[in-house]
């Protein structure tokens, strides 16, 4: 019945901004079994993704996800004041390059170029003609750029046609059936190729293994005359220093982000020495996993519109690029993405603690905005919301660490007096990512139906700059785990949680480390390992090029620090594990392949301890699909209410979990 409601009244949220709840006295209930208008279904629906917001005239571009439509990713624009799908069926908007993809179109004022996901094939696609493939197979593209005189496209390319991976600069011919001649490829990895307005000059980035770009990149600059670079010089980075997202602006300064002052600050380079615009304890950008992030746009006028987090909370300001002073926009949000200008108003994909993601045009004079494009539910009643709370805690080596605790929150409910609330401690991938108080569905799905949910930016996490960043330098599975650790004593002790009722969730480079607190401490009663790490040896050994040489600096160089590698991994601490555990898993994922869940259940069932596994087919480094969203989401609610013994209020299907006869 609940979920038909959702079903039937989803426009009918998206329009009004809320959820009604009966205004009747609270049904006392243990936590964990309390009824919530937020199905599994629900949550589907409303995991819809916008990224790389692209402006061309009067025209803005966008991807959108398509959960509904086995995860493809589609362009969008709003043409005519309406958004319109610009994809046709049978595409799919999504680049390969890193694996972990991003700046996978490129719109002009009569061709879209895209990225076909199936094939990793550029594409041109002209009004409502078919697309056509422009370049062979073999080869991924991404961050493109057209040269203004026309005739090429400037690209990152990723060569898969021999066994070794080489990335490179390349200028692809707008004619087809072209690879791409190659500008530069003398460093393992490139991003961020920018020209200037005039076409004669182009800026990159570069690094090299073991380094991240977030570790230490280099600004490349050089002039671009028949098809060739010449005069190569660098600008800045090289060493310790992360430089990113160089711009152009019209009078030919050269402006980029670096962290050479611990914060990733706004730089400008006008042909001698690059000098800050302004110094200040801000993230003015964050990690380059995705290509083509874009955290601030030139106006043209000796001004930019800037992104910049403390606290981890985002805000939009105007700085001006001669005095480096700033002028915050104030507006009811608390993240901004993908900045751009239209006209004289910034478009922006803006985030608040109650709202869901959206489009909105801001005017950067008055501070007024509107919303382009909200493709989930507005938001919850109140009485349904639980709202992020900025904590700061103490953990081990006499340092503090960071996350946002939300407490239980469904006003048609009450726990038993005197009962503790269930604590689902959430470890976000990365592990250079970052919690942020955003509204979350995900979140309001647990704590309406009565857990609290703690959020963690452990010690590596991005947002508090460098040094914060590396506290995981060499200590992955040892810092991460003592924060989490840390976070969910110390809200037991404020009685804000159960410390017998204590759950571990976490994805990817999260889901290591809830393998990894398990497996060292006794401290949670179980947990859910979306495609984590249980080896870190075989993943050394067998993921792709983009982290192939990560652990190097997480861990410690491999082979030779084998013994390491072996001391934290999960997979050799098997007799550690005293939690049941239940595992999700994509089954294409490239990233963290299956063997690695394959292992740890195998292990674990053979060894006759509680556990569940659920593999996803069609399902990559992350649930695109809404099929599969449903079913982990149901699978984790299931398996929790198996191993804390209380009976979920909603009808879910079964979870087959081994040795269940061991549950506590």
């Amino acid at each position: 019945m609940i979920e038909r409601l959702v079903r039937t009244t989803a426009a009918a949220i998206a329009a009004s901004g809320s959820v009604a709840v009966a205004a009747a006295a609270p049904t006392v209930a243990a936590y964990g079994t309390w009824r919530s208008p937020i199905s599994a279904e629900s949550l589907a629906e409303s995991s819809i993704y916008m990224r790389d917001l692209r402006v061309v005239g009067d025209t803005l571009y966008w991807n959108e996800s398509r959960p509904s439509e086995k995860g493809r990713t589609v362009i969008m624009n709003d043409a005519g004041g309406k958004a319109s799908v610009s994809t046709p069926t049978g595409f799919d908007v999504r680049t390969r390059v890193h694996e972990y993809g991003g700046a996978s179109y490129l719109a002009t004022a009569d061709v879209v170029y895209f990225s076909n996901f199936a094939d990793q094939r550029l594409y041109e696609q002209r009004g409502q003609n078919a697309p056509r493939a422009l370049t062979p197979a073999g080869y991924r593209y991404a961050d493109c750029v057209v040269h203004p005189a026309g005739d090429v496209l400037i690209c990152v390319r990723e060569d898969h046609t021999s066994n070794e991976v080489k990335n490179a600069i390349v200028a692809v011919k707008r004619s087809g059936d072209d690879a791409g001649t190659v500008l530069f490829g003398k460093s393992d990895f490139v991003a961020y190729p920018r020209l200037s307005a005039d076409g004669r000059k182009l800026a990159w980035i570069a690094w090299d293994h073991p380094n991240m770009p977030w570790d230490t990149t280099t600004l490349y600059v050089a002039d671009l005359a028949s098809g060739n670079l010449a005069n190569v010089q660098v600008v800045a980075g090289g060493s310790n220093e992360s430089v990113l997202e160089p711009q152009w602006d019209r009078d030919g300064a050269l402006y980029f982000m670096s962290d050479r002052n611990d914060f990733w600050n706004l730089f400008v380079w006008r042909g001698s020495r690059a000098e800050p615009v302004l110094a200040m304890q801000a993230e003015f950008a964050g990690p380059l996993w995705s290509l083509g992030e874009s955290n601030y746009a030139l106006t043209g006028d000796g001004t930019a519109v800037v992104r910049y987090g403390t606290a981890m909370t985002d805000h939009l300001a105007l700085l001006d690029l001669k005095n480096g002073t700033l002028r915050e926009i104030r507006l009811p949000f608390v993240g901004y993405s993908s900045i751009q200008l239209r006209g004289d108003r910034v478009l922006t994909i803006a985030t608040a603690t109650d709202q869901s993601p959206a489009i909105v045009s801001v005017d950067v004079r008055s501070g007024r905005f509107e919303v382009v494009r909200r493709p989930a539910a507005a938001t919850l009643n109140a009485a349904l919301l639980s709202r992020a709370e900025a904590i700061e805690f103490p953990t081990a080596g006499g340092r503090t660490a960071h996350a946002f605790y939300y407490p239980p929150r469904n006003d048609g409910f009450a726990a038993p007096e005197g009962e503790l609330p269930p604590l689902i401690v959430q470890v976000h991938g990365g592990p250079t990512g970052a919690s942020t108080s955003e509204f979350s569905s995900k979140v309001q799905y647990w704590t309406s139906r009565g857990f609290a949910i703690v959020d963690v930016n452990y010690g590596g996490s991005t947002g508090y700059g460098r040094a914060y960043r590396e506290r995981l330098k060499g200590q992955w599975g040892v810092v991460d785990v003592q924060d989490v650790v840390a976070a969910a004593k110390f809200l037991g002790e404020q009685r804000k949680a159960d410390p017998k009722r204590l759950i571990i969730r976490g994805g990817s480079a999260g889901g290591y480390t809830v393998l990894a607190a398990l497996s060292q401490t006794d401290v949670f009663r179980t947990g859910a390992d979306y495609f984590g790490v249980s080896d870190l040896s075989a993943l050394a050994r067998d993921t792709h090029k983009f982290e192939s040489r990560y652990l190097d600096g997480l861990v410690a160089p491999y082979p030779a620090g084998k013994a390491i590698y072996d001391a934290r991994s999960p997979l050799t601490h098997l007799s550690g594990f005293k939690a049941p555990l239940l595992v999700l898993q994509g089954a294409d994922d490239p990233i963290v392949p299956p063997n690695q869940a394959h292992m740890i259940v195998d292990a674990l069932k053979q060894r006759g301890a509680p556990v569940a596994y659920v593999e996803f087919e069609g399902e990559s480094h992350g649930f695109r699909k809404a099929e599969s969203i449903i079913r982990a989401t149901e699978a984790e609610l299931y398996f929790y209410g198996q191993v804390l013994g209380f009976t979920p209020a909603d009808k879910l299907p079964a979870v087959k979990i081994e040795n269940a006869a061991r549950l506590p």
